[in-house]
């Protein structure tokens, strides 16, 4: 069973994680669109098909890990590894379109989030970037905003899963294009799946953080050479 949230956490959970949160999240695909310009992805059961590998594989193993790593790490107080993760997950990042695109968010995020709440880590993560230790990372930045707030790890994390699939899908809706039902109805197919992935991803370790599909990378660099493009990756 999940901690029990408080109706503020709820308030700021359902504030940070709505797909209109002001970070340019709607700009990117990761690489969705390479697979929608081939005609592999179009309609609900392909867009789900992507969806499923790229929860099950690329989240898993970068973002929804490295949040959880980061809730760990401010357990312990360990705050020069969660610098590392910033770095880690940056530099294996494949796609150069990715990469900027995670640091491009994750440095709106840090902006954003200060200007809701006044966070010391945050404030101190925004130096690191200005001092070149960190690039800015999207699950970086908000497990430590979560964790800030008290939000317990698990929901955080689900909350997290929620928010990134959320826009993924809100991006499908648009570039396919869906219908907003059809959005809506594909979303809540997850919720379940949600409990069952922060389950795994919190039985993983640090040397599990980066593992993934070929074939997503591939297509998220290819996103490069597009003729033309809705999304910025």
């Amino acid at each position: 069973m999940l901690t029990t949230a408080t109706n503020i956490q709820i308030l700021s959970i359902l504030q940070i994680c709505d797909s209109n949160f002001p970070v340019g999240s709607f700009n990117h695909s990761f690489g969705m669109e390479t697979y929608l310009r081939e005609g592999e992805i179009d309609d609900v059961q392909s867009l789900k098909k992507w969806l499923d590998i790229f929860l099950e594989h690329q989240f898993c193993y970068n973002e929804g890990l490295a949040f959880y790593l980061v809730n760990r790490y401010l357990e312990d107080n360990e705050i020069e590894k969660i610098w590392d993760i910033d770095n880690l997950l940056t530099v294996q990042t494949t796609s150069k379109e990715s990469r900027d695109g995670n640091k491009l968010i994750g440095q709106r995020m840090i902006k954003t989030y200060l200007e809701l709440n006044k966070i010391p880590l945050l404030l101190d993560y925004e130096q690191q970037i200005k001092n070149k230790r960190c690039y800015g990372n999207p699950a970086v930045a908000t497990a430590i905003l979560m964790n800030s707030l008290g939000v317990e790890k698990k929901l955080g994390l689900m909350a997290y899963m929620y928010s990134t699939l959320s826009t993924l899908i809100q991006n499908g809706v648009r570039a396919i294009p869906l219908g907003q039902k059809d959005g809506l109805l594909l979303l809540q197919d997850y919720f379940e799946k949600f409990e069952e992935m922060a389950e795994k991803i919190m039985k993983l370790d640090f040397d599990d953080l980066g593992l993934n599909v070929p074939g997503l990378e591939i297509a998220q660099i290819n996103h490069e050479d597009l003729i033309f493009r809705l999304f910025m990756s």
